[in-house]
């Protein structure tokens, strides 16, 4: 199927909502870190374990889905993926042990990386003309659902206990059978008779090194924002605030963040790619910093702001990737969002490890130093022209 000039709303508010709701319950488990903590005596290595293991996934299964998304069409991992994780991640607040928590959380993890090859992919096929947005708006239902859950789920928790959170998993089942009735099956990318690595020559072609600086400032990326979200909860524990208000601190993380990548695409459609990157990760240190050592009520708006700019360029790395590897939209797709924040996740237990040693200050401090060395990777990016984009 050619994309049309104009984008297929109906179509792009389908697959935003799927993103949602997977992301919806993967966002369950960061704010009620320190509810774990002390449930099971955790060290931060093993917090960051929780985090490794939930990238871990993100990491193998989305380049193997993103593969098999571009050769057949199938609803099986857009609607399959995330029911797994609306069971799964559901039922962490009965988990009786840590392994058992491990385990519910893998498989939910499992869920929510198969969808999001497959869906991301077909994001380009009905955006038209105007992609950056389109992957914009199809992001945010990402992050709005990164927002929405922890504070969600942390009132939940705080009013009835961990024992209540199998219940959420009703509304996730109620929007399930909605989107069920609206959601088209993907066209794939003619690449059924190909293997894996014809499948990557063909798609990359001569513009895998271009691909390749790309997924490293995405890795980069993925790593300082996934230690951040991370340990950021455990902290603000340790100063005294409340479930409710770490789940805010939260959300206002990746709302905040919604919003900015809304804009970076908007912006990176007109202006270009590059000076948004230089922008986002220039401003995105000292806004990581004032979050740290924000006092009091301060620390609300400093996860906004912080939030703004950590998160703006997701969208932009995907829809960059895409544009210049039209063919293989799915596997582009899941390198940028699967192999890229897999690989930025499974550095987090050596976060937590080092955050054991020298406290998650300090710790996070030397990480929040990372966006602004990414400036130099973002020089050597291609531009994507107007030229290009017509073809």
């Amino acid at each position: 199927m050619e994309p049309d000039k104009n984008a297929n709303i109906k179509v792009i508010i389908g697959l935003t909502l799927i993103h949602f709701t997977g992301d919806f319950y993967n966002a369950f488990i960061n704010p009620l870190l320190p509810v774990f903590v002390d449930k099971f005596t955790l060290t931060l290595t093993q917090v960051g374990l929780i985090t490794g293991t939930s990238r871990f996934f993100a990491f193998i299964v989305q380049p193997t889905v993103g593969y098999l998304a571009d050769r057949y069409r199938t609803r099986f991992f857009i609607l399959g993926g995330p029911l797994l994780a609306i069971v799964f991640i559901s039922l962490v607040g009965i988990a009786p042990g840590f392994l058992v928590l491990l385990s519910f959380i893998a498989i939910g993890s499992i869920g929510s990386a198969m969808f999001h090859p497959s869906v991301a992919g077909m994001v380009s096929t009905y955006a038209g003309r105007h992609l950056g947005f389109s992957m914009s708006i199809f992001n945010m239902g990402g992050t709005l659902a990164f927002g929405i859950g922890p504070l969600f789920i942390t009132s939940i928790v705080g009013m009835y206990g961990l024992g209540a959170t199998p219940y959420t998993m009703i509304l996730g089942l109620m929007l399930m059978v909605l989107l069920f009735r609206i959601i088209p099956s993907p066209q794939g990318e003619g690449l059924r008779d190909l293997g894996f690595i014809r499948s990557l020559k063909e798609i990359l072609g001569g513009v895998w090194k271009s691909i390749a600086l790309i997924w490293v400032v995405m890795v980069l990326r993925a790593y300082v924002g996934v230690s951040f979200r991370t340990f950021i909860p455990i902290l603000y524990a340790q100063k005294g605030y409340s479930l409710v208000a770490i789940g805010t601190v939260v959300s206002l993380l990746s709302v905040s963040g919604a919003f900015s990548g809304l804009l970076a695409g908007h912006l990176a459609d007109r202006i270009g790619y590059k000076p948004v990157f230089y922008s986002a990760h220039a401003l995105s240190m000292p806004s990581l910093i004032v979050l740290l050592y924000a006092p009091g009520s301060w620390v609300y708006a400093s996860a906004a702001i912080a939030g703004l700019f950590i998160m703006a360029t997701l969208p932009l790395g995907v829809a960059m990737a895409q544009e210049l590897a039209p063919r293989g939209r799915s596997m582009v797709s899941s390198l940028m969002m699967g192999l890229a924040f897999g690989m930025g996740g499974m550095m987090a237990p050596i976060t937590g490890k080092l955050a054991d040693i020298f406290s998650i200050p300090s710790t996070l401090l030397a990480l929040a130093i990372i966006p602004l060395l990414t400036i130099g990777l973002v020089r050597f990016l291609p531009e994507i022209t107007n030229e290009r984009r017509a073809r």
